[in-house]
């Protein structure tokens, strides 16, 4: 079969925009207020009526949105923070920004979401030798949900704040309810990237049902000024600054266009969902490919189709197989280098490769494939045609 694309590349994931996204982005340019403005309170509650939270703050994007919930529970040096080593830099990183330490928990081989009996053993041991586990943040990768109710479960237990990274899983469910991460989590973070379920451009959010938690993002996120009755007395002009504050703010016309994104999000995720159940038929009956796996109660969100290949058993390596991929106009992705094999992490906290098998597992056969709304049927079908063709099989 002959595939023309305009000779374009296949990217494994992309934004959707539509002339509605920018007919609501232009009226914000048009108007008088393109920041700090009606259409992010907007935007604002609309995030909290989706998504079932009592409060939320939108941002610049998502790693300010994970900076500022460590600085609004005060993480400090003494504090342990668990995460996944299959996430984003920026998961880890806002644990670094805060001067918190990092603790990795491996994965499970099911949905590569946090293993909960390896977490288990990792509090209880920090908790033999007297280091205080403040937070866990689970990472809903690739668009399917944690084992949140056992996570819950755990933060409880141990009295740990529990926060979920949802960049992923923007649209997931879980039992059929897509406010899960908010039921379960203390604190929510959205990130709102092109490549993302929806976007604002860039962005992200911080959700929760904390009022204190809310009002203290959202004056972070702006320099911590406050303007009041009492700082007008002073003068109209007269504010003030307590603590040290960020200009993380985000614009009226990226609010608008998430707005506009949000009306839709259901259809993208529905779609991205058939998508995969297609790449399911194409890829499930060989033995050298695992597709994703998803447990019975889940929706997923399918930010990634993440397809696992066992280059064990085929004649050519990873390497070679995404530059040959990428002159058949196919851009791969891998997600992610693990969090313990960057240099960074690997030298300051001393993590050991050995102590995360299923990781390492993972990482050396994870394809992120190209999925995206209106991805039609004839590109995945090339996909994997020439994925076949390059491993020989």
């Amino acid at each position: 079969m002959n595939y023309n694309f305009n000779n374009q590349l296949l990217h494994y994931g992309k934004h959707f925009i539509d002339n509605s996204d920018i007919k609501e982005v232009i009226k914000v340019l048009k108007s008088n207020n393109l920041t700090q403005g009606n259409t992010i309170i907007n935007f604002e509650k609309k995030l909290s009526r989706k998504f079932g939270s009592k409060y939320a703050a939108v941002l610049s994007n998502g790693t300010a949105a994970l900076y500022l919930v460590g600085r609004v529970l005060n993480w400090s040096s003494k504090d342990i923070i668990i995460t996944s080593p299959i996430t984003f830099l920026a998961t880890a990183n806002s644990i670094v920004y805060n001067g918190a330490q990092p603790d990795l928990c491996d994965i499970n081989l099911n949905n590569y979401t946090i293993d909960v009996n390896r977490l288990e053993d990792k509090i209880k041991n920090h908790i033999k030798n007297n280091r205080k586990v403040k937070s866990i943040i689970g990472v809903d990768y690739a668009g399917h949900p944690c084992d949140w109710k056992n996570l819950k479960f755990l933060s409880k237990k141990y009295n740990i704040s529990l926060i979920n990274d949802c960049c992923h899983a923007l649209g997931a469910k879980i039992d059929g309810n897509e406010k899960y991460a908010i039921k379960y989590a203390d604190i929510v973070t959205h990130s709102y990237h092109p490549v993302k379920n929806m976007t604002t451009g860039e962005g992200g959010a911080v959700l929760t049902n904390n009022k204190i938690i809310d009002k203290k993002i959202k004056l972070l996120r702006s320099h911590s000024m406050i303007r009041n009755n009492e700082t007008k007395k002073k003068g109209l002009w007269n504010y003030r600054m307590t603590e040290i504050g960020y200009n993380y703010r985000i614009t009226d016309f990226q609010c608008a266009l998430g707005i506009n994104q949000l009306k839709k999000l259901e259809k993208f995720t529905k779609e991205r969902n058939k998508s995969a159940k297609f790449y399911d038929k194409l890829f499930k009956n060989n033995e050298i490919f695992q597709i994703p796996k998803i447990n019975s109660n889940i929706s997923h969100a399918y930010h990634l189709y993440p397809l696992l290949i066992n280059f064990e058993k085929v004649s050519i390596s990873k390497k070679l197989m995404f530059e040959e991929a990428l002159r058949k106009k196919i851009k791969l992705q891998v997600h992610y280098i693990p969090i313990y094999l960057q240099k960074f992490y690997k030298d300051k906290y001393e993590f050991k490769i050995n102590n995360f098998p299923n990781s390492n597992i993972f990482y050396s056969r994870e394809v992120s494939i190209p999925i995206f709304y209106k991805i039609t049927k004839e590109q995945q079908i090339y996909v994997k045609d020439t994925l076949y063709k390059l491993l020989k099989l």
